[in-house]
Parts: structure tokens; C-alpha cells; sequence
């Protein structure tokens, strides 16, 4: 009978977390990442292994890091576009009932149509320069931001909106301090999958047509058949997203966090 209780507590003690279990499988991805090409599993001409990525790929830090300032320059800029008319443009639908009828599925149809197609309009309009990154990978990131502000402002509590007009508050003090705060974690949602889009818009837009970036290298290294070089603007661009979703998602569980306390209150 001991053995056979002590037994599932051995199990349950060897049980391991989410958070344990998501870097044990990103180490095996890796080890077999590593493993794949130096064993001859796949050509290494189409798949360099990580150690060869960070040891060729830091031998040329020096270019590697002035496109990475570029790029992040880019992704900087069009996050303020995204980010500010994506709001401004969901806060004005959210609130206005023509908006919801009209401009929402205006948005909602052109956020699933692929942008990627219009980007040598793009390049037709702003030449290849920083300019037609930059549009591109704000409108890009422009619909999600738009479509989750509006998402947001309508599911405020109308009792919010009640109570804070029984106590005389104007238009300007209930945007922004009743209905933005009330909707800021659908928005915060909306920011997370806004600035991967414009990062992924950034880096495609300098894969196709660009003279600067971690894109351009990207494509650059590629033509030549410098494949670690490859991998390791991939793993810049990687953990140059990885980083701002981190940041993002952050601003999001404090948010989820503070709603529910709000919403107590005014119940």
C-alpha cells in the first residue's frame, strides 16, 4: 500500500510547468536544429546550424548591426502610424453608431485581404527608400489596432457611461477617463498583433525591394548562398519581435489585471 501511494506523488512531483515545458521543447528544437545539418540530414547549404549562424553571423556584427538599427528605426516609426491613426480611427467607430455599421466591416474586409499585393504600389509611390516601409508595414498593422479599439469601446460598461453623465463629466473627460481606461485591454490585444504585423511588413517590405536592413541582408546573404549569415538575420528578426511581444503582452495581463477591479467597483 506505501508503494502504491508513494508512486503517484513521484509522478506528480516530476510534472513540469508550462513555462518548464515551453523552454524543454524550444532546447530539443534547438539540439535538433544543431544536429540536423552537421549530420547530413538536410543540405547545409539550406539549413545552417546555430552555432555556425552566431559565429559567422557575429564575425559581421558590424553589418548586421547597422541594419538592425535601420530596420528597428522602421518598425519604431510605423508603430506610431499603427498605433495612432489604428486608435484615433477605432475610438471614432467605436463611439459612433454609423462607424459600426459602415466603417467596421469596411475594416474587417480589408484587414483579411492579403496587403503584401499592394506593396509595389507602394514602392511605385515612395520609391524604395524607408518611405514605402514604413506606410506598408503601418497599414499593415493598422486594422488589427483598429478593429480591437472599436471591439474595446463597444463593450464598455454602460454604466460607466450612465454614471459618469449623472455626475456632469463632458465628452472629452469620459473618453479619456471612463471609456478608454474601461476598454484599454481589448485595445492592449490590438497592440500585440498590430506590432508583429508591422514587423513582419518591415522585414518582407525590405526582402522585396530595399537597399538598407535586416531584410535586405536577409536577401542579400541568400542570393550568395551565405546560409548562416541567413539564419542569423532571422534569429535578429526573432528576437527583435519576440522582444516587443514580451513587452506588449506585459501591457496586456496588467490591464486583463486592472478591468475586473473596475468592474467591481461599479457594480
Amino acid at each position: 500500500m506505501s508503494a502504491t501511494t508513494a508512486s503517484p506523488a513521484r509522478v506528480e512531483g516530476w510534472r513540469l510547468s508550462p513555462v518548464a515545458l515551453r523552454w524543454l521543447c524550444l532546447a530539443i528544437l534547438l539540439v535538433l536544429w544543431e544536429i540536423a545539418p552537421r549530420a547530413g540530414w538536410v543540405p547545409q547549404v539550406i539549413l545552417a546550424a546555430p552555432s555556425a549562424a552566431l559565429i559567422d553571423g557575429l564575425a559581421e556584427w558590424d553589418i548586421f548591426a547597422s541594419a538592425l538599427l535601420f530596420t528597428f528605426t522602421e518598425i519604431l516609426i510605423s508603430l506610431c502610424f499603427a498605433y495612432g491613426l489604428g486608435g484615433l480611427a477605432g475610438l471614432v467607430i467605436g463611439l459612433s453608431p454609423f462607424g459600426r455599421k459602415v466603417a467596421l466591416p469596411l475594416a474587417s474586409s480589408l484587414y483579411a485581404l492579403p496587403l503584401v499585393v499592394i506593396y509595389p504600389v507602394m514602392t511605385a509611390w515612395f520609391g524604395i527608400g524607408p518611405a514605402s516601409k514604413i506606410w506598408f508595414a503601418s497599414l499593415y498593422g493598422l486594422f488589427p489596432v483598429i478593429l480591437s479599439t472599436a471591439a474595446g469601446v463597444q463593450l464598455v460598461d454602460r454604466n460607466l457611461i450612465t454614471m459618469a453623465r449623472a455626475q456632469g463629466a463632458r465628452f472629452w473627460p469620459m473618453i479619456t477617463e471612463v471609456i478608454i481606461p474601461a476598454a484599454l485591454p481589448a485595445v492592449v490585444s490590438g497592440l500585440r498583433v498590430g506590432g508583429a504585423l508591422v514587423t513582419v511588413g518591415v522585414v518582407v517590405a525590405e526582402m522585396l525591394a530595399a537597399t538598407d536592413g535586416i531584410g535586405f541582408l536577409i536577401t542579400q546573404y541568400r542570393t550568395m548562398f551565405q546560409t548562416p549569415q541567413v539564419y542569423f538575420g532571422i534569429l535578429l528578426v526573432l528576437v527583435l519581435a519576440g522582444g516587443l511581444d514580451t513587452l506588449i503582452s506585459r501591457l496586456e495581463r496588467r490591464a486583463s489585471r486592472w478591468r475586473p477591479q473596475q468592474d467591481h467597483r461599479h457594480e
